[in-house]
């Protein structure tokens, strides 16, 4: 089983790390490519292109200015310790065993403008590059023509026939792969709560949902479509009756 996630735009390097051990991105040579691009920006241009304030332009225009190769731990950090969003709350990695973390290296995939796609402990250096940002790549018109191909094939690469991909990532980061060239079986779990009598999937519920759902992967080894149906944590429970698709079922409070 592989699962995918998106990344989150808060980030930490704070907080002290429960472990020392790292991995090197896949990518890394494309990350530096996109960098070269990126630095070249002004903070008023990446204002522009990526609709943010001026403070937040200015500390991004120094991240890419900062951007250093090789990554150590001195210049970087594993990328689940780093981003600190939502979903990373509901999988709360810092209070993972060992034997947990090395699973969850072997399972987790996280989905990057930046970065393409990460381990867990792969090192990272701090950056804002959301996948649905209009920046233009050599012939590439954006970061999906970019990276799509070379995505899938790095994700069926790691997958056997067959075998789960558990998408929990947001619909601007899972839009990068290319589903019909996956050779898996792709698993979207759907998360929504009941507000004024109307159930709905409400945006800061459901992150947190995806990342507690890869916690009960972990800690439950689930393996299958029947062990993901069994997910109850934060109160959700599987709902047949609200479930429209077999692999996409839908958890409910």
């Amino acid at each position: 089983m592989k699962i995918v996630i998106s990344p989150a735009k808060s980030l930490n390097y704070e907080k002290e790390l429960p472990t020392d051990e790292y991995s090197y991105p896949a990518f890394i040579e494309d990350a530096e490519k996109l960098n070269k691009i990126l630095r070249k920006k002004k903070p008023k241009a990446l204002s522009e292109l990526m609709s943010i304030s001026d403070n937040l332009a200015q500390l991004n225009w120094e991240r890419n200015q900062e951007f250093e190769i090789p990554f150590t731990l001195e210049n970087a950090r594993q990328a689940v310790y780093t981003f600190s969003g939502d979903v990373y709350q509901g999988l709360d990695a810092y209070t993972l065993s060992e034997e947990k973390i090395k699973s969850l290296q072997r399972t987790l995939r996280i989905l990057s403008g930046q970065y393409g796609i990460l381990k867990p402990l792969d090192l990272m250096q701090p950056y804002r590059l959301e996948m649905g940002t209009s920046l233009k790549i050599g012939r590439k018109k954006n970061l999906y023509e970019f990276w799509g191909e070379r995505l899938t094939n790095a994700l069926n690469n790691e997958m056997q026939e067959n075998e789960l991909l558990v998408n929990l990532a947001s619909n601007e980061y899972y839009s990068v792969l290319q589903p019909k060239k996956i050779k898996a079986t792709i698993v979207t779990p759907i998360f929504k709560d009941w507000k004024n009598d109307k159930l709905k999937i409400i945006s800061f519920f459901a992150k947190k949902a995806r990342g507690s759902m890869v916690r009960y992967i972990l800690d439950s080894s689930a393996k299958t479509l029947e062990d993901i149906k069994c997910f109850n944590l934060d109160d959700y429970e599987f709902s047949q009756e609200h479930t429209l698709k077999e692999n996409e079922p839908v958890f409910v409070r």
